[in-house]
């Protein structure tokens, strides 16, 4: 897996993803005495990958809130699974709309994606379209620690409910993060992750990473691939991904969720209807096959875009 700079500028140090967010939801917490977390293995019961690890022992029990997990509780949390797409979809993401913005929704929701952890159907789906699709959610998709921490504070602070997206291979991703308590990364703002000249590759969450390695391979070929992350679905920096592809004049999308009618097709069509004149090719996309992710490591593997695949993609694209 290709990776990002790992060296520290001046001002910034070198953080795992998973301690990232850490930090966002810490610091988070101390700003805000309004601030609370609450959800299953997330206090008392341990947390899993370690990503929340010391918040409840130093902001105690009633604003790091272990939700229940015994026999009724469990069946509680399975009712509560069944009503919370109505919670969110029809309560929190039209409460301003519907009140002529006299209430507000501040929520912000972790949750996960992303397969080839061998963790089979359930727990390997990328279903971040979902909820973009909804007007009145934000949905942020970090790809680095730096993005992790940014975005997360500025899902907190706003008033709005986001749903963060992280995908559990990037948990001990290393990157430079600034030494800013107040530093925060704006929701709706691209970040280009590479220059290049020939091809654009628009890649989410996790798929930057392979798209980094894919224009590795392509500058071997002498072909100059940039890369851009969206970093937020919603709301989108459209005019970063019409401005990128009018400079190469081709474009791929590539994004771990299951491509039809998915987040590739939304950002594939914004490309090609902002940057129609400029395009020298069609707009090309790849995301994961339509079908439940495998347990079969071997079958996951054909499942997901590789840095091969795209690659061999773009250097058809540029032919």
């Amino acid at each position: 897996m290709s990776t990002l700079d790992t060296q520290a500028p001046a001002g910034m140090r070198i953080i795992t993803q998973s301690q990232a967010v850490n930090e966002a939801l810490r610091e988070e917490l101390l700003r805000d005495p309004t601030v609370y977390i609450i959800g299953e293995d997330v206090a008392e019961a341990g947390t899993p990958f370690k990503v929340l690890s010391g918040l409840v022992e130093e902001f105690g029990p009633e604003r790091v809130i272990d939700s229940p997990i015994s026999e009724p509780g469990i069946t509680g949390i399975g009712l509560g699974a069944a009503m919370i797409m109505d919670q969110l979809v029809n309560q929190a993401a039209k409460i301003r709309y519907m009140s002529g913005g006299h209430f507000k929704a501040p929520l912000t929701i972790r949750t996960t994606l992303g397969a080839t952890r061998r963790s089979a159907a359930q727990h390997s789906q990328s279903l971040h379209a979902w909820v973009a699709h909804v007007p009145g959610l934000k949905v942020a998709l970090p790809s680095t620690p730096a993005d992790a921490k940014g975005l997360m504070k500025a899902a907190i602070r706003d008033d709005n409910p986001v749903v963060i997206f992280e995908d559990k291979l990037n948990f001990a991703t290393k990157g430079p993060v600034p030494d800013d308590e107040d530093f925060v990364i704006p929701l709706g703002v691209a970040d280009i992750k590479r220059e290049g000249e020939d091809i654009t590759i628009v890649a989410t969450s996790s798929m930057v990473y392979v798209a980094l390695e894919a224009a590795d391979m392509l500058a071997r070929d002498g072909i100059s691939a940039e890369v851009v992350d969206p970093r937020t679905l919603v709301p989108l920096d459209r005019d970063a991904l019409i401005r990128s592809a009018k400079k190469t004049g081709r474009a791929i999308v590539v994004d771990e969720g299951h491509q039809s009618y998915g987040a590739s097709a939304e950002l594939a069509a914004t490309i090609a209807a902002g940057a129609f004149w400029e395009l020298d090719a069609p707009v090309k996309r790849a995301g994961a096959m339509d079908v439940p992710i495998p347990f079969s490591p071997v079958l996951e593997d054909q499942t997901v875009p590789t840095g091969e695949s795209i690659y061999e993609l773009a250097k058809g694209l540029v032919r």
